[in-house]
């Protein structure tokens, strides 16, 4: 290969990597002078038409990719017995490269990674396409930290599902999903399951799973948990524990899901992003980089076997020959590596021989004796019998062959024919009943609808009337109603609250107008939604999130002309902190009883500041009338009252009193001086 020239456009360079289907080599587009990596199927596979159909496959899938992370497809060709696929290539290495240089990655590294990874399947996902052989072999890193993810050849689409083999499994037996060794099926939650697997293998520096054979390891993902991950923080334990369940429904639901909790792990922590170095002893881009195949454990190849029911105990050989992956520069070492396809008869242990031994003394075989000699006549009637025998014989293999042929054929173009029925327009259930009548199988997706009422199929694909044959899948979409505003908790960050309004279709925005007080959330934080949780809404609507502008400055209450005990009292129980202040004199306001407040009744207190200081009136007296009483008798009215008492003009105590300085009737301090006048 090294040297030629496939379809006279594509020169084949240096070995680049070499895996149990094809070969991986480096070369060059002479059309468009580029580089290119050129992935050569084995010669023992090519005349196999699964085979191929396989490899035609992979460029399909990764070419319906336009993600940055997926190692881009350019072109896909047959050159006499070379079936090929040309593809971007990666200058530096792969992750079991990095794995085998440093043994396992720190955490922010390793979320980093799986980060990486889970981008570009989140988009795999997001096309309706299953990976479904994660593993660090197929996570190439180039310089500057750049990761994609390779060898889309296992890929299928979900809706092709229901024609997996229930025979052979494909896959790495040390990232395969539980559901892929008992039953064969996959979907995005078994590449979040590799996925899962692939994150444990960075922080500890082995698979969760190794044994002697690839069956042990395989029993193991369907009966056993996957050990807690050591010396790592909880919330990273956690994303491992969460992704490698064995109940598909408990993982995340694809890889967009799973990508989002690490995101949200990554940010709880308060880990940075940092950038994933280039595996040592990667090759510079311009040498051609020879590489040594190095052995791998049985137990962690690519291998196709018998799925397996929980808890079976069918005896199987070990899988035959390793697969060897070569490696640059760098010691041979073991681990899971290249793809395998293994055929099922392999893993089944042989029948042991029956023994074979002499024959038993005494059972001599007796000498035959000469056969007697036939005459003509029994000759011809020997003759004629068997020619007889002989036709009944050709016409019983013509009339079954006839038959086989005739079912078959109206099986094939008759009996397995159905026709898609009209489905717009029902309920799920009835849409499910009328697809059973009709042998076909259905994915159902749910999609949120201004009109359609909730439970309604929207849409079918293929669309109503179009021929089917029986057990083809049929794509529902389900209307789920208008979106509904989210539930979220008060006090919640503002992030969190657009995430949520984000996931239902809806759009989050921001009002200041709509802001409130409250007195339970903090400043800033998110009190509710406007329109409120639980409200159906058009698609795209915008939701008003009300943020807290803090505790509501509360304003003074008025207590003047009460007591001292009541205008605490009153001022305490609306949250103020009230101090009693210098008494003034107060002419309206009876002594002790509060003249005024500092600050005045009314005014706005900040929540910072709720102190009051409370001003009561001195001690004060009423004037009493003493004009036309006696002086004698004005003085002692006066003076018990609490008055100081200056007598003017006669003195006597019979004089008359004809005026009084202050008015009866008026206010003044205790202690004020009254001038009479007697006459």
């Amino acid at each position: 290969m090294i040297g030629g020239l496939l379809e006279q456009r594509y020169r084949v360079g240096a070995l680049v990597a070499r895996g149990g289907m094809s070969t991986v080599y480096r070369g060059v587009d002479t059309r468009l002078e580029r580089t290119v990596a050129i992935k050569v199927m084995d010669p023992r596979f090519s005349a196999d038409p699964q085979f191929v159909a396989r490899f035609e496959r992979e460029a399909r899938a990764a070419a319906k990719l336009h993600h940055p992370g997926v190692v881009q497809v350019h072109d896909q060709g047959v050159d006499e017995d070379r079936v090929y696929l040309v593809m971007e290539l990666v200058e530096g290495g792969t992750l079991r490269d990095l794995l085998n240089a440093r043994g396992k990655l720190d955490v922010p590294l390793a979320l980093s990674v799986i980060e990486k990874v889970l981008s570009p399947l989140a988009a795999a996902h997001r096309a309706d396409l299953v990976h479904r052989d994660v593993k660090p072999e197929n996570v190439l890193i180039g310089p500057g930290g750049t990761v994609k993810v390779a060898d889309f050849g296992l890929v299928r689409a979900v809706s092709t599902a229901g024609v997996t083999s229930d025979t052979m499994i494909l896959g790495t037996v040390a990232y395969l999903s539980p559901e892929q060794v008992t039953t064969g099926t996959t979907d995005a939650r078994s590449d979040v399951y590799s996925a899962g697997v692939l994150l444990y293998e960075m922080l500890t520096g082995t698979p969760p799973y190794v044994g002697d054979n690839a069956i042990s390891v395989a029993y193991r993902h369907v009966n056993d948990e996957v050990p807690a991950v050591p010396d790592v923080p909880a919330e990273v334990a956690e994303l491992v524990r969460r992704a490698t369940r064995k109940e598909p429904f408990l993982r995340p639901a694809d890889a967009e899901s799973f990508l989002s909790e690490v995101e949200t792990a990554r940010a709880k922590l308060g880990i940075a992003a940092v950038d994933v170095p280039l595996p040592i002893g990667a090759a510079p881009a311009e040498e051609a980089t020879e590489h040594v195949p190095a052995p791998v454990s049985p137990a962690e190849q690519t291998v196709r076997v018998e799925p397996v029911r929980v808890g079976a105990g069918a005896p199987f050989a070990d899988p035959t020959v390793p697969v060897h992956r070569p490696n640059p520069l760098v010691p041979p070492v073991s681990g899971p590596q290249g793809t395998r396809a293994i055929p099922r008869a392999a893993l089944l242990a042989p029948p042991e021989p029956k023994p074979v031994g002499p024959p038993p003394p005494g059972s001599r075989p007796r000498p035959k004796r000469p056969p007697k000699k036939k005459t003509p006549e029994q000759l011809y009637e020997e003759m004629r019998a068997r020619s007889k025998r002989q036709f009944i014989t050709w016409l019983s293999v013509v009339v079954v062959a006839a038959l086989l042929i005739g079912i078959t054929s109206w099986w094939l173009v008759i009996g397995r024919v159905t026709t898609v029925p009209d489905l717009v327009g029902k309920d799920e259930a009835a849409a499910t009943s009328m697809l059973d009548e009709a042998s076909l199988t259905k994915t159902v997706r749910r999609e949120n609808h201004d009109t359609v009422p909730s439970g309604q199929v929207i849409s079918s694909d293929p669309p109503s009337g179009t021929k089917a044959h029986n057990g083809d899948l049929v794509r529902l979409v389900v209307s789920a109603g208008r979106p509904v505003v989210p539930q979220v908790n008060a006090g919640v960050e503002v992030a969190a609250a657009e995430q949520e309004i984000t996931s239902v279709g809806l759009k989050p925005q921001l009002n200041p107008a709509e802001d409130a007080f409250s007195d339970r959330v903090p400043k800033g934080k998110v009190v509710t939604l406007k329109p409120t949780p639980g409200t159906p809404v058009p698609i795209g609507s915008a939701v008003t999130i009300v943020l807290s502008k803090g505790s509501q400055p509360k304003p003074v209450p008025s207590v003047t002309g009460k007591t001292k005990d009541e205008a605490f009292a009153e001022l305490n129980a609306a949250g103020f902190d009230p101090v009693e202040g210098p008494r003034e004199f107060s002419d309206k306001v009876e002594g002790g009883r509060v003249i005024r407040t500092d600050p005045p009744a009314g005014t706005n207190m900040p929540p910072g500041n709720r102190q009051v200081t409370v001003v009561l009136s001195a001690d004060s007296v009423t004037v009493p009338q003493v004009e036309g009483k006696s002086v004698k008798e004005a003085k002692k009215i006066l003076e018990d009252a609490g008055l100081k008492v200056d007598v003017q003009f006669n003195n006597r105590d019979r004089a008359r009193v004809v005026n009084q300085s202050i008015r009866a009737g008026e206010r003044v301090p205790k202690d004020t001086k009254i001038t009479i006048i007697g006459v």
